[in-house]
């Protein structure tokens, strides 16, 4: 487990479905609708266990290892355009996420929203949950670097764009996925253990695990 820093942190970095908005149930119902509709076995509880942060395009090639055919052309748009649809009328923020970016402004920390998806999915998602306002210029998504979580590289692109040291950053993440690309980051990463158990993100590198985002000012 990577012991967390003694200074105080240079940055703090977000990871955004699941962290910052609460999307993760939303978009894995979506998923778990069309996985049903391939005539796969998938309620949503196994639909988030399986693809919770990870990219759905990057797992086509597993889906079509399971109904043993190609998908149709339009599949992956097709499932974007229903989550989009989706999270446009019932996304909201995560509970008290508000109150912790207020404080970072307050205290001049720096801080951004590195997510495994893509600057269009986070636009919608911030924006129709009222943070926008808050990470419109500091937001770095997967499509913007060669490799989606778990590799690191949207979080290096985030510490290198705001110029802060990886190690000396608090990345917060709420899964296994998105805790092993802040690992491998460098990054100290918290884990907010709401979908994800505490001992998944702690197998998987987080060095403190909380349950709630009110929780995280005194860490």
């Amino acid at each position: 487990m990577t012991e967390s820093p003694r200074l105080a942190p240079q940055a703090v970095v977000f990871d955004c479905d699941g962290v910052l908005v609460d999307s993760e149930p939303i978009t894995n119902g979506v998923l778990a609708e069309m996985l049903s509709e391939l005539g796969l076995d998938f309620d949503l509880e196994r639909t988030l266990r399986t693809f919770m942060g990870k990219s759905v395009k990057d797992e086509i090639a597993s889906i079509e290892q399971m109904i043993g055919r190609p998908l149709v052309s339009d599949w992956h748009p097709q499932f974007v355009r229903r989550r989009d649809e989706a999270l446009a009328t019932r996304v909201t923020a995560v509970p008290g996420v508000r109150p912790v970016v207020e404080r970072l402004l307050e205290l001049g920390i720096p801080y951004a929203v590195a997510s495994g998806a893509d600057c269009a999915k986070m636009r919608l998602t911030l924006g129709a949950s009222g943070l926008l306002p808050f990470f419109a210029d500091r937001m770095f998504g997967a499509d913007m670097v060669p490799r989606a979580k778990p590799a690191p590289d949207v979080y290096l692109l985030a510490t290198k764009t705001l110029g802060v040291d990886p190690s000396r950053t608090i990345v917060i993440e709420d899964t296994p996925t998105g805790t092993r690309a802040g690992v491998a980051a460098g990054a100290v990463v918290y884990g907010l253990a709401t979908i994800s158990t505490p001992a998944q993100l702690e197998a998987a590198g987080a060095a403190r695990v909380f349950g709630s985002m009110s929780e995280l000012p005194a860490l």
